[in-house]
Order: structure tokens, then sequence, then C-alpha cells
């Protein structure tokens, strides 16, 4: 099968596209013939060996963690899925999703949304559950409740204003002026050009601040969250781990971070969501598989508005 390697950490050079062995899978995974993959900030952090202590020294790797595809093989232990079936979901740390085929264990995907293309299906997985996760888990999100999502027309944030607008928020975004049309047609109740107004100056007050791009923290924007709201980030820094630590055993505000755990349930539940026409997919660009380099490049400039999809097979 063709599939996109790496061999050694370093910049876009080292993916390489080439034939590989077709994976065999265990008695509780999935072999899916993938249609389609997307590119999250994850894949180059690891590529580049941003995450070396984690995704560790054994090569090749294929990376990549969004999929939607088809199966084509089950486990003998696989009870939910058959030959045929279309899926979308996770594979298991460090990817895997950028190759003609994937092992997948079945508790990692879903059913496709019906109303999906795979190149939009694939978008969903890591960036909706990360949103979805945040704000249900981490914020204990209520309705009625005021929410800003800074960075809300990124992957994250894109799906994180939709689905705190199914949740019964009020809901603010904060993106880039070229932006603002975009995150107003995602359900955004109001919006905020960060290149001419900080929201963390302004007057409003929040129950929930979701930094999709995890570029502020709690001390930063204390000032316009609620006496007992929370800041909620998607990158775990030493800042943000240690006021996690400090409000966690403090009252008032929190500062709490978002690990994406991939899994059915929630994937069912985005399913339901956009099958429903709650949420959908925004997706800036697709790239062939063997452009995956032109993809990661693009994605590292972090001016990509919702997903970069990566059109696998046709």
């Amino acid at each position: 099968m063709k599939a996109v390697v790496i061999r050694r950490y370093g910049t876009t050079d080292v993916l390489q596209y080439e034939d590989v062995e077709q994976p065999r899978i265990e008695p509780t995974q999935l072999l899916v013939k993938v249609y389609a993959s997307s590119v999250n900030p994850i894949d180059w952090k690891i590529r580049q060996g941003a995450l070396s202590l984690i995704s560790g020294s054994k090569f090749p790797k294929i990376l990549g963690f969004d999929l939607a595809g088809e199966v084509v093989q089950v486990g003998s232990q696989v009870t939910r899925f058959q030959p045929g079936d279309a899926v979308y979901g996770s594979t298991n740390f460090p990817g895997g999703a950028y190759a003609e085929f994937a092992a997948v264990p079945e508790n990692l995907v879903a059913f496709k949304p019906t109303n999906l293309t795979y190149e939009e299906a694939a978008a969903v997985p890591l960036a909706a559950l990360t949103a979805l996760q945040a704000l249900r888990d981490q914020g204990n999100i209520q309705t009625g409740q005021s929410v800003l999502i800074n960075g809300a027309a990124g992957g994250v944030g894109s799906f994180a204003v939709q689905i705190a607008k199914a949740l019964g928020a009020e809901v603010t975004g904060v993106s880039s002026t070229q932006n603002l049309d975009l995150v107003k047609s995602l359900g955004a109740d109001h919006v905020i050009d960060y290149k001419r107004e900080d929201f963390a100056d302004g007057t409003a007050q929040y129950d929930i601040i979701f930094d999709a791009v995890g570029k502020r923290s709690l001390f930063q924007t204390k000032r316009v969250l609620k006496s007992n709201g929370v800041y909620i980030s998607t990158l775990p820094s030493p800042q943000t781990v240690v006021e996690s630590i400090l409000t966690a055993v403090l009252p008032g505000q929190k500062a709490k971070f978002v690990l994406e755990k991939p899994n059915t349930q929630d994937l069912v539940y985005l399913k339901e969501l956009i099958e429903t026409g709650k949420i959908r997919a925004v997706i800036d660009r697709t790239y062939p598989l063997q452009e995956l380099a032109a993809a990661h490049a693009y994605s590292e400039t972090g001016r990509a508005v919702g997903k970069i999809a990566i059109a696998v097979t046709s």
C-alpha cells in the first residue's frame, strides 16, 4: 500500500510517500481502507520531534490520527462493525492514518455521518472531540452561560463555537478580521477582532474562556472571567499546568487544559449533532496524500481556517 512515512524527526523533508506493507489487525481492531485524513498540529509536532519523549525513537512511523473510510476486515472480537461499513474516527498514538489502510481499534471509531463527504468526516474527530471534551467535561458548560472561544476560526475553535451553541450557550468568538463572517456563520452571538481589540481588556464577563489556540493563561484573562468561571487551554504549558494545580484546591476561578480522549461514544454524539445540522466541518484546503509535506507546511503557518483535509484514496 501507499503511505507517507518518516524515518527520522525533522522538517517536512522527512515525509516520504512510498510503498509499505499493509498492517495486520489484532482481534479488537478493524482494517480500514482510508479515503481521507486531516492535519492536526500534533501531527507535525510529532514529526518535528517536539514530542519525542512520548513518540519514541522507533522508526519508521506513519503519522496521522484522523480518518474516514470503509471497513474491509474485522478482528475476531469485533462486534459492532462489518466489512463495507463507512466509519470515521481516530488511530492510536502516534498515528497511522496517512496511509491507504489503517488498523484501528473498534472503540475509537463510529459510523460516518451520512451527510458528510469522507474528507469532511475526516476533519472532525480530533478537533471536534477536543472542543467537546473541553467544554462539556472540563468546563461543565450549562445552558445560558456566556462562553468565549479564542481562535474561533481554527480547527478546534470552529467546532467549539458550534458545540457551545448546540449546548445552549451565548458564544463570543475571537478571530482575525477576515474570519469574522465565518465565525458568525458558525453561530457566534458576538465576535471580536483580535487585531483591533484584546478581549482580556473588555468589559464582558464569561463563565468559560476556551483558549482553542493555547495563546493565553488564566492570569492574563482572569479580569474578564466570572468569579467561579473556568479558563481552559488546549496547551498544557508550564504556566497552565501550575495554574490548574493551584486552582484545583482553591475556591473561585479554575484553570484547566484538555487532552483529547478518542472514543466511540463521543463520536456517536458528534455524528448526531452533524446529522441534525447543528455542527459542520469547515475545510480550508484539501491535499492529496502525496502532497502531505505541503499540507504540513501550510498548517505550520497557523493561517488555516478550519481544517486541512487529506484525500488518501479516491
